[in-house]
């Protein structure tokens, strides 16, 4: 049995469901503003300063003070949406995002835009891979990679609506609309497929490989449980011991480096509660310059790969 994607019927940005909700919310709530650095166009930001002028505050580019000063507008009753490149608004601004905002619980939503390798053609310097395992090491500061545009658009509404840190993690790879099973909800994760044999758990632009990866495992007569956690802090506990406990072995994926992000996430659960087999793929450090698509295939970040990876933990567990 499985309840997984229907067909995708084409493929879609999810920064587009991220400004459509922000500026929705901001119709019904004057708190909401937006933070940028020199981003606006990048950020898809261009008609809500259109539509809210007074409500946009564009510091050019000086991410450290983009941070503070949404930080600085929390504390003052708004509800900032802090967005930029992720590589730049998590890397060069780490010290107010752990000061600012994280320790001080400032209200702040920050949204890091075109994440992983979606700047792949500019090189390391531009690519974002690493920032889940520098932010989720920070206690209370929550953190959400959105699957499509459907889960990025709940994600924002969730996140505006809770009271705290958030980072939201917003690709601009382009991916299909999954059919989702269970509404999101900030800390639970989904399940797209049912399976006994493993279990993939996969976020971002992973989780429609990855469920790829299950149908072409179920022609082999390999039956792969596929988990969309969405949410990476607080990581739904309880789904990663059922999977352990249930299916034996877990493979992860994810766009991002394979220390420290959601397989270091998963690793740590399995490995002190309940051990089993696993295999977390994701990037081996600095990538070269080249297209984001080409860079996930050279990673094996694809539903081949994801696969492939799921049979080898089956061979092993075969011995």
């Amino acid at each position: 049995m499985s309840a997984s994607v229907a067909a995708p019927t084409g493929m879609f940005d999810c920064r587009d469901a991220y400004v459509r909700t922000v500026e929705a919310l901001a119709a019904n709530d004057p708190r909401i503003v937006a933070v940028v650095n020199d981003s606006v166009g990048s950020s898809k930001l261009g008609k809500f300063r259109e539509r809210f002028p007074d409500r946009l505050v564009n510091v050019g580019i000086a991410e450290q003070n983009m941070v503070g000063v949404g930080a600085g507008l929390a504390n003052g009753g708004k509800i900032p949406f802090v967005s930029g490149a992720s590589c730049f608004l998590t890397a060069r601004a780490l010290e107010q995002i752990k000061a600012d905002v994280a320790y001080s619980n400032a209200n702040v939503k920050l949204c890091g835009i075109s994440s992983g390798v979606a700047y792949g053609e500019l090189g390391a310097t531009h690519h974002s891979i690493e920032d889940i395992a520098w932010l989720r090491a920070m206690r209370g500061l929550t953190v959400i990679v959105p699957a499509d545009p459907p889960e990025t658009s709940a994600a924002i509404r969730a996140a505006a609506a809770y009271e705290g840190p958030v980072f939201i993690r917003i690709s601009r790879m382009p991916v299909p609309e999954l059919e989702h099973v269970a509404p999101f909800e900030i800390g639970k994760a989904e399940t797209l497929r049912d399976g006994l044999d493993l279990t993939i758990i996969a976020a971002g632009t992973l989780v429609h490989r990855a469920l790829a990866a299950a149908e072409a495992l179920a022609a082999e007569g390999i039956e792969a449980r596929v988990i969309n956690m969405a949410t990476i802090a607080p990581l739904d506990e309880a789904a990663v011991l059922a999977a352990a406990h249930e299916t034996g072995g877990i493979v992860t994926a994810e766009e991002h480096v394979a220390r420290g992000g959601l397989g270091g996430a998963v690793a740590e659960i399995v490995a002190t509660r309940h051990p089993v087999p696993m295999r977390i793929l994701g990037f081996d450090g600095f990538q070269p310059t080249g297209s984001a698509e080409w860079l996930m295939e050279r990673a094996g970040l694809t539903a081949d790969g994801i696969a492939s990876a799921a049979r080898d933990l089956i061979a092993q567990r075969r011995g």
